[in-house]
């Protein structure tokens, strides 16, 4: 069986936007999707030339609330992001869409673990990079951490990555949710802090994949002249000693 830790819940996901979207795609969770204005989790604003005004960078939708033994953990979360900086200059959210030439793409899915210490050293064990160490977010009982991007070797970046975090219900959070504190979901700080490590990034040119190029080609060439269907158990021991092995060594230099 496998841990717990290992058990993982959809806490939330971010879609990347077009602006010529950005405010239709409000309207429609607001119509369509039924979020009253009490479920607008944030909205954060930037004025990116000072005298210009501020521009809705991004926002936040709760579109579903769990039931259950606890249900104020059980979620259904959208955040919503444009590009909103200035034509001259970088951003990493347009670079993304305009490469892709799309409308909308989803950026992260973030997973909620029972315990991410627990996560985080199984995943690093396995040769997983990681572009922030865990975060911690006392104020709002909450830990994260966020993956290196999706991409084989030799292939531009998806945009694609991951968020693992660890909720704890203590009283105190179990309060504010009930308070229906918008912030105790989101934070800026945590926005902010993401949205500017990736613009650095792109920026560099050096995106982080969720695996290094030498063990993801390793891997590849191992399981490539195989069907998905004709990947055995035995296969899959063989690429997680790769992996170990790959990390093993990276720990070491």
């Amino acid at each position: 069986m496998r841990p717990d830790f290992l058990n993982f819940h959809v806490d939330h996901m971010t879609l990347l936007v077009q602006p010529q979207m950005y405010n239709v795609a409000y309207a429609i969770f607001r119509l369509i999707f039924g979020v009253p204005k009490e479920e607008l989790l944030y909205e954060k604003r930037k004025e990116w030339v000072k005298g210009q005004g501020e521009e809705s960078m991004t926002f936040a939708v709760r579109i579903g609330s769990g039931v259950g033994n606890n249900p104020n953990l059980i979620n259904t979360i959208f955040a919503i992001v444009q590009p909103t900086e200035p034509k001259d200059v970088g951003s990493h959210v347009r670079d993304i869409l305009d490469s892709k030439r799309t409308a909308a793409h989803w950026q992260h899915v973030a997973l909620r673990t029972s315990d991410l210490m627990a996560f985080h050293q199984h995943a690093l064990q396995h040769g997983v990079n990681f572009i922030t160490p865990i975060l911690k977010d006392e104020s709002e009982d909450l830990i994260q951490v966020f993956s290196g991007e999706w991409f084989p070797p030799g292939m531009q970046p998806s945009g694609l990555f991951f968020e693992f975090v660890q909720r704890n219900p203590t009283p105190d959070l179990l309060r504010k949710l009930e308070e229906r504190n918008r912030e105790s979901w989101f934070r800026d700080k945590t926005f902010l802090g993401l949205y500017s490590e990736k613009e650095n990034e792109y920026r560099r040119g050096q995106v982080k994949p969720f695996l290094d190029p030498e063990l993801f080609t390793a891997m590849n060439e191992f399981l490539g002249g195989k069907k998905v269907w004709e990947i055995t158990d035995e296969d899959l021991k063989k690429c997680q000693a790769m992996m170990k092995q790959h990390a093993h060594c990276q720990t070491r230099k």
